[in-house]
């Protein structure tokens, strides 16, 4: 199964299609945050699109307090489409990484049922 990872710079996309791969789970990043097209993220032909949410403060923690807000926003509105079709939601700023990775474990072993789990 193909695991879509969006969200938005900071969520901590990468990291998290890291330990999936280290499961041998195919994880693929999408830069939906850089793009105008509204479902680049469905383009890899997903079985799973998991929405890693941060919030601005989050963001700012990771990636520097002068992160701009209107980035941010800018980011957030490039992902509405993706966030709205997404099998799961799941705020990284709240879950360590090994937990964000055990509920897309257990999402796959679910076959894909929608979730929210305490997005932002």
């Amino acid at each position: 199964m193909r695991v879509v990872l969006v969200g938005p710079c900071g969520a901590g996309k990468s990291t998290i299609a890291r330990e999936l791969a280290h499961r041998g789970i195919d994880a693929v990043v999408v830069g939906q945050e850089h793009s105008i097209v509204r479902d680049l993220w469905r383009r890899p032909d997903p079985d799973l699109v998991v929405f890693l949410d941060a919030s601005l403060e989050t963001v700012r923690a990771r990636r520097g307090a002068d992160w701009p807000e209107w980035l941010y926003r800018t980011e957030q509105e490039r992902l509405a489409e993706a966030r709205a079709h997404a099998d799961l939601v799941l705020d990284t700023g709240r879950f360590s990484v090994e937990e964000v990775v055990q509920r897309i474990v257990a999402a796959l072993e679910r076959g894909g049922a929608r979730e929210d789990g305490g997005s932002s």
